[in-house]
């Protein structure tokens, strides 16, 4: 087959396909060879390849036969460059054989990973022992069970630390793995250089040629339309291939504000995990972790028994907070000379235990807990007494009881100017059901954790 005759059968199939999918898809194509009955294009990338032979393989193919050729298949390859240069300078009829180029992981678009961030240094608890299971099991490979993986929580919960531990073992298990890690922002700069670039074509191509596809912190790309529109269609390009996706968010996908509906659809029909604020035996758990390493670092430095456990307890913001006060321990020990003592970290550690202790408000439980219910701040305060809000309105009043040092009166006085003993039968009314109302203790719990985050 001549470039005349292949020029005659796109033609035929710009038509046959539209404008769109023509210069996307059928443009690119570049003939190379038509032996024993299979015709061979070149192709920018594998996928591109898969994908035309996929979507456009027999259209193509009936219009090479209606044009009298004798092809009974189609092979697409991505040639090395040294055999593109061959090509260019050989004949249409004696085209030389295509060689295969093996994809270099070196293209792929990618953020650095952290070394430390690994399942080994993980510390599992109760308020992250569902994500981290997920993230074993995705890591694990195999058939692709949770499509996408979608793990959110606050800062410095661990989302990150199992990203990265997922794609370490992955590609420790499979190198020839194309696994990509980046943030969404890196994501949408990538997307703007390519439209700015005209590379829009390259971009799609990189992205969809992936096996596995982790993109950190969506929340970012929330009221980007344009990178919205492309995060979309990637999404659905991947999973059309079966290809594993994992994504995280600091909270759940429907409760990112401006992500579009179908965004949040296609995130919530996978697996959604969720990662707890830490409890106290979570937080002890990290820093005796860390201190093996630490010691290491400053030679044995020694630490006094009952030190962690007040950092456990006084720190309960994230991890991060946690591991820098302990790095800033050992490190303000080591200057001065001095062993770890309860004393030393009351000094070196004042700043962060200031910020940890800080007070939670009426307020903020009011609004807290009519966001939990979905109802009116409000109808909260007001003076309804429907059973769907004044249940919410005693768990408040339960909760400023032993969240703030407000007294009974005080609280009254902020729901809306109720009498203390209307306070003092809420709080007695919540104590009695947390005990037989796993419902009940259950929204305690998470709407502690969320005020005390």
């Amino acid at each position: 087959m001549t470039n005349d005759e292949w020029g005659l059968v796109r033609n035929k199939l710009q038509k046959a396909v539209g404008q769109n999918n023509y210069t996307n898809w059928i443009e690119p194509l570049e003939f190379a060879d038509l032996k024993n009955g299979v015709a061979t294009f070149l192709v920018p990338t594998n996928f591109m390849g898969n994908w035309v032979d996929r979507n456009f393989g027999d259209k193509i193919l009936h219009q090479m036969v209606g044009e009298g050729l004798k092809v009974s298949r189609l092979d697409f390859a991505v040639p090395s460059k040294t055999a593109t240069a061959k090509l260019a300078q050989a004949s249409d009829e004696t085209a030389p054989a295509v060689a295969i180029a093996r994809t270099n992981h070196d293209d792929l678009p990618g953020a650095p990973l952290y070394d430390r961030f690994t399942f080994d240094n993980f510390v599992v608890g109760k308020p992250n022992e569902l994500a981290h299971a997920a993230a074993r099991r995705v890591a694990e490979g195999g058939p692709v069970t949770f499509n996408p993986l979608f793990l959110y929580g606050g800062v410095g919960l661990g989302k990150t630390h199992l990203m990265h531990a997922i794609a370490h073992e992955m590609t420790t298990r499979n190198p020839d793995l194309r696994v990509v890690y980046l943030s969404a922002e890196q994501f949408m700069y990538r997307f703007v250089q390519a439209l700015r670039e005209k590379q829009m074509m390259d971009f799609k191509q990189l992205f969809r040629s992936v096996d596995v596809l982790m993109v950190d912190d969506v929340q970012f790309i929330a009221g980007k339309d344009s990178t919205q529109e492309e995060f979309f269609h990637t999404f659905n390009a991947l999973v059309d291939q079966n290809k594993q996706i994992i994504i995280s968010g600091d909270r759940a996908p429907g409760e990112i504000k401006d992500l579009e509906d179908r965004i949040k659809s296609r995130l919530q029909c996978g697996l959604v995990v969720d990662l707890h604020p830490t409890d106290y035996e979570l937080r002890l758990g990290v820093l005796q972790n860390k201190v093996s390493t630490y010691r290491e670092q400053y030679n044995g430095l020694v630490i006094a028994d009952g030190v962690l456990e007040f950092v456990a307890h006084r720190i309960s913001t994230n991890v991060r907070v946690l591991e820098g006060a302990l790095m800033r321990l050992f490190a303000f020990a080591s200057l001065v000379g001095r062993e770890i003592t309860l004393e030393l970290a009351q000094d070196c550690l004042g700043d962060i235990l200031r910020a940890s202790d800080r007070k939670v408000t009426v307020e903020e439980i009011q609004r807290k807990v009519s966001e939990h219910y979905n109802i009116r701040l409000s109808d909260l305060i007001g003076p309804k007494r429907v059973r769907t809000i004044a249940r919410p309105r005693q768990v408040a009043m339960y909760l400023a009881k032993h969240m703030t040092s407000r007294s009974l009166p005080e609280i009254g006085r902020r729901f809306g100017g109720r009498d203390h003993t209307t306070v003092m039968h809420g709080v007695k009314r919540i104590d009695e059901l947390k005990g037989a109302d796993d419902q009940i203790a259950e929204d305690l719990e998470l709407l502690r954790r969320a005020l005390e985050a």
